[in-house]
């Protein structure tokens, strides 16, 4: 097919895939729209929930905050203020305020607790909540009054809080930069005071993350994005700043887990340590396909080091990402658990920072707010806490189902038409009796029966059949 992009489905391919997708939802059941009951108690709430100081609603709208985010969001969880000081900096991170939209044991609720999490199918994004709140009055808009959670760090010259603090408070955000356009602003030094502090935020977060022991995995993601009534697979690195804003999420995520562990109930995210013969048998494939992990230096800065889409790193990454399992949510309310580590971060760790999109952070920002500021925790928030790993856990396979299921059918519509064809690939790993591939050609990872190799190698394999419908691709060596 002469002049067709390797990454890009067919114009002939696209009828096939669409439904293909349209036919995913149905098989998932996925949500479609909101009940009506539901919807009109979204546009109640967002009639009658005003964004007003008042004597327990401090007005923090001189704090030039900022939102960053992907292109064309429009639920916006986070805003951020950071300056620097003489012995540091100040950091100002506003979440959403959910909670005063939504009602406990509301329609609104019952049908959070149903989805879990928003979902982002290539083909339409199912949201958490009605797009009146999630994209509208209760999201952090710029140029708008907002209702919000404001927590507070004063930070030393390491980046490490030395003062916390979290009020509900009525913002506005300045403006809504895109990570494109906020790495640009910060390369040429045009941004905003926040933006060209967040640099140094990111490196010093790093170096401590580094310290810690915790571990972020250093690989490019593969992204289905429409484009000109199609679908094209792209394998993009995340930039700097996007490195940087994940430390603000992080570090507010580590505060909330200090504050609910400290005050003896709330929720974390987990995730246990690997398997001490897991990390050894990773350490040896390291050495085998010739990037050796030194014995001197951590896991979490090994990864980070690791860049490029040569055969080797592709398949350490693919190695790594096997000790990266388990994560899960630990409720507790009286005796703590037993563990409260999330591994890779080393640390303990709460989801709190995106509560349009998720449903626990609801719950933790409302135990931290009150555990923070010396008030009872609400009962509805204590007496459902221990449902919410379920549900989170529900709704985490859907996700995973969803997308993992996406991939492999625009997969298989990018490779439809090049039957019969070899392609050249690289062994990540063993998957069963045979080996994990991806191709060097088109952004295609598969599992190929069979095959025996080892990882790293390159191998040439010719494409017997690539079926939209089921996402199924078969190769064959050649």
């Amino acid at each position: 097919m002469p002049g067709r992009h390797p990454h890009l489905v067919s114009a002939a391919a696209g009828d096939a895939l669409a439904a293909s997708l349209k036919a995913l939802r149905a098989e998932l059941e996925l949500p479609d729209g909101f009940a009506p009951e539901v919807l009109t108690e979204a546009d109640a709430a967002a009639r009658d929930v005003r964004a007003e100081p008042g004597p327990e609603l401090p007005d923090l709208r001189e704090i030039e905050f900022l939102t960053i985010d992907p292109e064309g969001s429009r639920d916006l969880d986070q805003a951020l203020h950071l300056q620097r000081t003489a012995t540091g900096g100040i950091l100002h991170y506003a979440i959403a305020d959910v909670p005063a939209f939504v009602r406990p044991t509301g329609a609104i609720d019952a049908e959070a607790r149903e989805r879990g999490e928003t979902l982002y199918a290539v083909d339409g994004r199912i949201p958490l909540h009605p797009p009146v709140l999630s994209e509208g009055a209760a999201s952090l808009l710029e140029g708008q009054d907002r209702l919000a959670f404001v927590w507070r760090f004063e930070l030393d010259e390491r980046a490490e809080p030395v003062a916390t603090s979290l009020r509900r408070a009525v913002i506005r955000s300045r403006r809504q930069w895109t990570y494109t356009q906020a790495q640009r602003a910060i390369d040429d030094g045009s941004g905003p005071e926040s933006l060209k502090n967040l640099p140094w935020f990111g490196q010093q977060r790093s170096q401590r993350e580094s310290e810690r022991g915790g571990a972020s995995l250093n690989a490019p993601e593969i992204e289905v994005t429409p484009v000109d009534g199609t679908y094209r697979l792209e394998r993009r690195r995340t930039l700097p700043v996007e490195d940087s804003n994940a430390h603000v999420s992080l570090l507010t995520g580590m505060a909330a887990a200090r504050i609910m562990l400290d005050g003896g109930v709330g929720i974390l995210r987990t995730m246990p340590s690997a398997d001490p013969d897991d990390v050894a048998a990773f350490r040896a494939q390291t050495v085998a396909l010739g990037l050796p992990w030194p014995e001197d230096v951590t896991y979490g800065e090994y990864l980070r080091g690791l860049h490029g889409d040569d055969a080797a790193t592709l398949a350490v990454q693919d190695a790594a990402a096997s000790l990266f399992r388990g994560a899960g949510y630990t409720a507790f309310d009286g005796q703590l658990p037993d563990d409260t580590l999330q591994s890779a971060i080393a640390a303990p760790y709460a989801h709190t920072t995106a509560p349009l999109r998720r449903l626990v952070d609801r719950w933790s920002l409302v135990v931290c707010d009150a555990l923070a500021n010396g008030r009872e925790v609400p009962t509805w928030a204590r007496e459902s806490l221990h449902e919410l790993p379920k549900l989170m856990g529900r709704a985490g396979q859907r996700a995973a189902r969803l997308d993992n299921a996406t991939v492999d059918r625009v997969e298989a519509a990018v490779l439809t038409g090049y039957e019969n064809k070899v392609f050249t690939g690289v062994v990540l790993g063993h998957r069963g009796d045979g080996a994990r591939v991806q191709l060097t050609g088109p952004l295609v990872s598969v599992n190929v029966p069979g095959l025996d190799a080892a990882a790293g190698a390159t191998v040439q394999l010719r494409l017997t059949r690539s079926d939209i419908a089921n996402g199924q691709i078969d190769l064959v060596p050649a």
